[in-house]
């Protein structure tokens, strides 16, 4: 993996400093990703073993980028149907 230089394209909003995803691997080779503390994906099988593999060896800006390359775009549009109920 490269690591992304300071006037990257990829983080324009610095958002990737912050710590807005997290992990938990668990026994069951599953891995949760979680944005803000609230569930966004769950990987299995051989993508939550190619997950785990890049993540071990990432400094904390690359281990963000690969957690939302890992969710994809989940926040695009779906993110404010709880609130309409």
């Amino acid at each position: 993996m490269t690591t992304e230089s300071p006037k990257s394209p990829i983080d324009k909003r610095k958002k990737l400093t912050e710590e807005v995803f997290a992990y938990k691997a668990t026994k069951e080779q599953k891995v949760f990703i979680s944005w803000h503390g609230k569930p966004v994906t769950i990987l299995g099988g051989d993508k939550a073993r190619r997950f785990l593999a890049d993540i071990a060896g990432a400094g904390h800006q690359q281990a963000q980028l690969i957690m939302a390359k890992a969710t994809g775009h989940f926040k695009h549009g779906n993110e404010k149907m709880s609130k309409r109920k």
